[in-house]
């Protein structure tokens, strides 16, 4: 953690020659899949000073709330400010100091005043991410002065269509960073942490802020540009309902999810798959698939029972198999190669009926790649009203579609 200081900063460079090593941090112990890219940075500082597990807290309630875009489109991600706010009030972290910073100064608080920053800037210009001259987004790390160069640590963990971000610590140069022109820079010390007694599981989905935030994306003029920043934020509400259900598991002492929240977890996982596959098909001049809104609209309604407080008991999950293929051998052959080729995965496996998502490498971004080489290689575009999680999980659900 940095030390506090209430001087200015004068200096536009900073030398990190005969600065002390900076101190190291586990990344283990921190569910990354979980968190999204403000979040995961402070659980690693939150999990250093109290202990493993400490950033599951941060699953503790789940709130449904949207704040506007630029452009007018509602995003429930929460502004820095208010993610700075829980870390307070449930990881035991105080902001003691925080600047908007432009880049040469952003370097010289480290060196002067020692000790670990939390930084946040624009992904555009962080060269250990797969953003990194791709998207612009705010990110953040952490950032300490070593005799060696620049220490940076950042445990976020995605798949995306330029590659994967692995969680890791990177020691670069002045010059690596040199992108870097504005940064916000946060010094986080520790405060009391509440007993996880005190910290009950709670949500609050008002109904009047899911309408109004479905409304505004069902009647966006712009369909690309709505279901692109959709694509987003599905994503942020399937992390959200993973992290509270394991923070739930924590404070009732369960090892597992329930079968109910098993359930919707899955509910959950379908709805980012078709918002994504809508997003890729509409920026590709395509049609768009029929019901995106609607899927998450039910999806938002399903999260009331599942984790409201006064939450029913769960039906006996029910079980079924893959229907039996009447599809042409040549045409299944044909889409297993295509599959196993994005997949990375035996054709037989696949001819067998294996799913899709029970291999590892699947993602939603796998999903999309195997049906536009689908296309490509038969010259077919699939039907957009047919393509819904449930008609994509195995080769003979393609064709299917095909047929």
């Amino acid at each position: 953690m940095a030390e506090t200081s209430d001087t200015n900063d004068t200096s536009d460079m900073a030398d990190t020659t005969g600065v002390a090593a900076p101190e190291q941090y586990a990344l283990a112990s921190v569910h990354t899949g979980l968190l999204d890219c403000i979040q995961v940075n402070l659980a690693v500082l939150a999990d250093h000073v109290h202990g493993p597990g400490t950033h599951l807290r941060l699953g503790a309630q789940l709130r449904f709330a949207w704040w506007p875009l630029a452009d007018g489109l509602p995003t429930a991600d929460p502004p820095l400010a208010s993610q700075l706010a829980m870390a307070a009030d449930q990881l035991g972290l105080r902001v003691t100091r925080r600047e908007r910073l432009p880049g040469d100064r952003m370097f010289a608080s480290p060196t002067e005043r020692g000790g670990t920053h939390y930084v946040v800037a624009d992904a555009y210009d962080l060269p250990w991410l797969p953003y990194y001259d791709h998207a612009h987004m705010e990110h953040s790390f952490l950032l300490a002065a070593g005799p060696d160069g620049w220490h940076v640590t950042d445990a976020y963990r995605i798949d995306t269509q330029w590659g994967p971000a692995v969680p890791g610590t990177w020691v670069l140069a002045r010059e690596e960073l040199a992108r870097i022109t504005s940064a916000e820079v946060i010094t986080l010390e520790p405060a009391d942490l509440a007993p996880l007694s005190g910290l009950p599981p709670a949500s609050t989905l008002d109904a009047d802020a899911v309408e109004s935030y479905l409304t505004a994306y069902q009647k966006h003029f712009d369909r690309a540009r709505a279901l692109e920043q959709l694509a987003a934020e599905t994503w942020l509400l399937a992390r959200a309902r993973k992290l509270h259900t394991k923070y739930r598991a924590l404070f009732t002492g369960r090892d597992e999810q329930t079968e109910a929240e098993e359930r919707q977890l899955r509910a959950w996982d379908k709805v980012v798959e078709l918002t994504y596959l809508a997003h890729r098909r509409v920026s590709r001049g395509r049609a768009e698939p029929a019901g995106v809104v609607d899927r998450l609209r039910e999806a938002l309604a399903a999260d009331r029972t599942v984790f409201g407080a006064e939450a029913p008991a769960p039906a006996p999950a029910l079980t079924s198999t893959a229907p039996r293929s009447t599809a042409d051998e040549t045409l299944r052959r044909r889409v297993a190669a295509v599959a196993g080729a994005v997949l990375r995965v035996p054709e037989a496996d696949l001819l067998a009926g294996a799913a899709f998502d029970s291999f590892p490498s699947f993602s939603s971004f796998r999903l999309v790649e195997i049906i536009e080489a689908v296309e490509t290689a038969l010259e077919r575009e699939l039907d957009p009203d047919r393509l819904i999680p449930e008609n994509l999980r195995r080769v003979d659900d393609l064709c299917r579609i095909l047929s």
